[in-house]
């Protein structure tokens, strides 16, 4: 008898380890509350050029397929902000977030519809209503696996929220290019009335952390919103105790960052938020309080992206391992992709 209960003892163990990562694999609900650890991939503002597309893309692609992933998230930008944004846009990343194994979660960038208008006779929120219903027309996850989410209501069914080991996941449509208020052709009203429904989509986020307990929140947006007086690459720059910018520019972003530190406050628990926009590669805690003080529970992430002013590509893509029993709950591990490298190849194996 006893040499069959421990094969069976070794199964269910064996099971029990991977139920978080179950649900990312069976077009379940996406409401896993095991605490198992399992792993993310995060990246974003890619494909730039025809190089990144059609060589550093799958590159890309297949180092992600190679470890076993809970799920992907692109933080958006599907191009360079310049240049036109046909259907074929929409379609053609579609088509590519579907060769990825594991869930693919997308956000939208400002280069996939708020610059869409730097193109004579384009209109930008025709193109986000356009990339609605390419990339948004259900409630499942792009990817050879889905994995269900919550949607807010239309038209931004591109805000997502979903729960899984025990970490409380959410995306919203937060933009570069001052948030849709500068650039060519900007739209207070159209910002102002997806401003409110991503405040109160980060609201709901938090409640829904709080009511089940969440080890942790992970929020994946594209703008980089200038957290602080230091970052002098593309983002605003701000007072970091007032969040107020400083500079000409109109500022989108000043009311959904007070939301975020008072949420982030309240939850006490680590809280990151996943962006882009500013291509370069950064881990850190630029977030204060009212008085000044290190939000320490707070991390901004910010994902590779194309960086060709210093002659990079940067086509690579960060690892999260997650584990709601760790203390930090999210440990970062960025993936250089060896066939992507530059300026140091891959060792010969």
């Amino acid at each position: 008898m006893r040499r069959f209960l421990v094969p069976l003892l070794a199964a269910l163990v064996a099971a029990s380890a991977t139920a978080a990562l179950a649900v990312a694999h069976n077009d379940g609900p996406g409401r896993d509350d095991s605490h198992a650890s399992y792993a993310i991939g995060l990246w974003g503002d890619l494909p730039y050029n025809d190089e990144q597309k059609t060589v550093g893309l799958p590159n890309l692609i297949a180092d992600m397929n190679r470890q076993r992933l809970a799920f992907t998230a692109h933080d958006g930008d599907l191009k360079a902000g310049s240049g036109p944004c046909p259907d074929s846009l929409y379609t053609d990343a579609k088509a590519t977030f579907d060769t990825l194994d594991a869930p693919a979660v997308f956000t939208p960038g400002d280069n996939d519809w708020t610059d869409c208008d730097r193109n004579p006779g384009v209109n930008s929120a025709e193109r986000l209503d356009f990339e609605r219903k390419v990339l948004f027309a259900t409630p499942f996850t792009l990817g050879r696996h889905k994995l269900r989410q919550e949607v807010q209501d239309a038209p931004y069914v591109e805000n997502r929220r979903w729960n899984l080991g025990g970490v409380t996941y959410a995306t919203l449509n937060v933009q570069g290019s001052c948030n849709n208020l500068c650039d060519t052709a900007p739209d207070p009203a159209e910002y102002a009335a997806r401003n409110a429904a991503d405040i109160a989509w980060l609201h709901g986020t938090f409640a829904e952390a709080r009511a089940r307990r969440s080890a942790a929140v992970m929020i994946i947006w594209q703008a980089d919103p200038g957290w602080d007086a230091t970052d002098q690459t593309r983002a605003p720059v701000r007072d970091p105790k007032t969040l107020v910018q400083t500079g000409t520019d109109p500022d989108g972003y000043h009311d959904i960052l007070s939301a975020l530190r008072d949420d982030t406050t309240a939850f006490r628990r680590p809280v990151a938020v996943v962006h882009g926009d500013s291509h370069y590669f950064r881990i850190d805690k630029p977030f204060l309080d009212a008085q000044g003080r290190r939000l320490e529970n707070f991390t901004r992430v910010e994902t590779f992206g194309d960086h060709q002013e210093n002659g990079d590509n940067d086509v690579h893509w960060l690892r999260v391992d997650v584990d709601p029993r760790n203390r930090e709950v999210f440990s970062f591990q960025p993936q250089v992709v060896p066939a992507n490298r530059t300026a140091v190849p891959a060792p010969a194996r």
